[in-house]
């Protein structure tokens, strides 16, 4: 089959939706003939009736209904491909209204707003630290960063970077352990992350075979990742964190990471969009400025 005309299809949609071709031709712009022409040209194309013509009005046929749904979709996609392309000539303006987990946030998200508003001088943020997940439309926000697994398939999110769970604890401690499995843990001191599901219970792999699930000794219970991080460079525990916010501690020796050939499942960092056509310059801006920090070392 020869490549269908796209305008073809603008103008047997229009017909179906309108109702008519003389109402569809108005709507266009155009004659009522050119309208009539193209889309018996393009019935002659497909080799199939798609329009039943009456004296009152026009009504799709079987195949038209399906044609036509199919249709829909794709000029629905032609429009946005079109408003997305006009929108990144455009500079990024206004606010931006962003949410975040109090640690990514903390760690990384608010160093960044600094960056994109000096880089971005007609644009302001609002940053929202918040473990909480927070209704994005009623609260008019314009991306949302969630860190770790997303379990609503229906949102719009885009993959922006991984993070590893290491188990870490203070040098003091540390070097008062001779462990060398995961199982050993299970009788020591543990800081727990309230703000997970399962702050207790972790499974540890090494190479493609060997793996352990061990239940921590809770001594500590802290409901926010910051605190933990706290009472563990404190010496009150081990604790399991995630790299982005005890790198600068592993490396100036704060923090010592145990059984480093073992590790934990890692997990992911998106940036979450309210249902849209297109996003605005704004959010395009800063999310690209958010997956290049994001692809850095640690």
């Amino acid at each position: 089959m020869e490549t269908i005309n796209l305008n073809r299809l603008a103008y047997f949609a229009a017909v179906v939706d309108a109702g008519s071709f003389t109402r569809a031709a108005e709507r266009l712009g155009i004659t009522k003939t050119v309208v009539s022409q193209q889309v018996a040209r393009l019935e002659a194309e497909l080799k199939t009736a798609l329009l039943l013509r009456t004296t009152r009005r026009v009504e799709p046929t079987e195949a038209g209904r399906l044609l036509h749904a199919r249709c829909i979709m794709i000029l629905r996609e032609a429009e946005d491909a079109v408003d997305e392309l006009a929108q990144t000539n455009a500079a990024p303006m206004g606010v931006l209204r962003i949410t975040a987990p109090n640690d990514y946030g903390t760690s990384m998200i608010a160093p960044l707003a600094a960056t994109f508003a000096r880089k971005y001088p007609a644009c302001s943020v609002d940053l929202i630290l918040s473990d909480a997940k927070i209704d994005l439309v009623a609260n008019q926000i314009d991306v949302s960063i969630r860190v770790g697994w997303l379990n609503d398939s229906s949102l719009q999110a885009r993959r922006i970077g991984t993070f590893r769970q290491l188990l870490v604890a203070a040098p003091a401690l540390a070097g008062s352990m001779d462990i060398s499995k995961p199982d050993e843990f299970a009788s020591l001191p543990f800081i727990a992350n309230g703000a997970l599901n399962e702050p207790l219970v972790w499974r540890f792999t090494k190479g493609d075979f060997e793996s352990r699930t061990v239940r921590m000794r809770q001594t500590i219970a802290i409901n926010t990742t910051p605190a933990v991080l706290a009472a563990t460079l404190a010496g009150g525990g081990l604790s399991v964190l995630p790299d982005f916010l005890v790198a600068r501690h592993l490396k100036a020796r704060r923090l010592i990471h145990l059984l480093p050939r073992w590790t934990l499942p890692a997990g992911g960092i998106h940036a979450v969009y309210p249902a849209a056509r297109f996003r605005p310059p704004k959010v395009t801006a800063f999310v690209t400025m958010l997956s290049q920090e994001a692809k850095r070392p640690t």
